[in-house]
C-alpha cells in the first residue's frame, strides 16, 4: 500500500524528471504540490508552480495539475476528469488500468427479486429501470443474475444511463514502482 506521504514522494520526483523535458519559455517553474486528497483508488496530487503559489495576483497562465497515484502499485495517471468531479472517473480508472468492472447496481435488486416476487416480477422491475433491454435480453440478464452471477458487459452496459459526452481516456505516465 501506498501512503500519502510516498504518493507525493512519487509525484515530486516524476515532475522533477519530466517538467524539463517540456517545452518552456525560460526555465521549467519549480512544482508545489499544495493538496493531496485520498480517494478508493489511490490519492490525488494537485500541483503548481512555486512562482505562482508566492505570488499574491492569480493572473496570468495557470501552470499545474494534478495526478493519481494508485494506492496499490504507486504508478502515476493522468484522470482528465477529475476537474469536472464526474464521480464516474474512479470506474473508469479499475476498468481501464485493471479490468476491474463495478457490479451492476440493479443486480441485486433483480436478484432479490426473483426470490421473493418471482422471475416475471424481476423481469418487470428490470425493463422499467433499463428500457433499453429487450425482453429476450431482460430474461437473459434475470436468469443470470439470479444464482449470484453478474450480468454480462453487454447486458449491464444496457442498465447505465448513457454519459453525455464519452469518457476521455485516462492516460498512465509511469508503471508501478518498483
Amino acid at each position: 500500500m501506498i501512503s500519502e506521504e510516498r504518493a507525493v514522494e512519487l509525484v515530486e520526483s516524476f515532475l522533477a524528471r519530466e517538467l524539463p523535458t517540456w517545452p518552456w519559455e525560460g526555465p521549467p517553474p519549480t512544482p508545489d504540490i499544495y493538496h493531496v486528497e485520498e480517494r478508493t483508488v489511490g490519492w490525488l496530487v494537485f500541483w503548481r508552480s512555486a512562482e505562482q503559489a508566492r505570488a499574491r495576483d492569480m493572473r496570468g497562465s495557470f501552470v499545474g495539475g494534478h495526478y493519481l497515484v494508485d494506492r496499490h502499485d504507486g504508478s502515476i495517471h493522468y484522470v482528465p476528469t477529475v476537474w469536472w468531479e464526474d464521480e464516474g472517473w474512479e470506474d473508469q480508472y479499475l476498468l481501464q488500468t485493471r479490468g476491474i468492472r463495478p457490479p451492476d447496481p440493479l443486480a441485486a435488486t433483480v436478484r432479490a427479486l426473483v426470490h421473493s416476487a418471482g422471475v416475471v416480477a424481476a423481469m418487470s422491475h428490470l425493463r422499467k429501470q433499463a428500457p433499453r433491454l429487450s425482453l429476450q435480453e431482460a430474461k437473459a440478464y434475470v436468469m443470470t443474475v439470479q444464482d449470484g452471477a453478474e450480468p454480462p458487459e453487454e447486458l449491464a452496459r444496457l442498465t447505465r444511463k448513457e454519459p453525455e459526452w464519452p469518457p476521455r481516456p485516462i492516460e498512465t505516465l509511469t508503471g508501478p514502482v518498483q
